[in-house]
């Protein structure tokens, strides 16, 4: 895993190939938890929030050992 900064405003691909900008970063009310808010950039623009960790962990596929989102481009547009 990276240790890439998630910012507001960023673009990144899931590795199924979805993209996404990453709206937000925000704490849990309750456990204090990092929290990542974000928007499919496809459908209908559906806002999700999944926590930090998950968001920068790996995941198993076919293809190997992936990250589970790819940042794309940061907010001044560099990659």
């Amino acid at each position: 895993m990276k240790n890439t900064e998630i910012t507001p405003h960023s673009l990144w691909r899931h590795y199924k190939g979805n993209r996404y900008e990453v709206l937000a970063l925000a704490k849990h009310s309750e456990t204090l938890e990092d929290l990542v808010v974000y928007r499919a950039l496809y459908g209908e623009g559906t806002v999700w929030v999944r926590p930090r960790s998950m968001w920068l962990e790996t995941v198993i596929t076919s293809e190997g050992e992936v990250s589970r989102f790819t940042l794309e481009e940061n907010k001044e547009g560099e990659k």
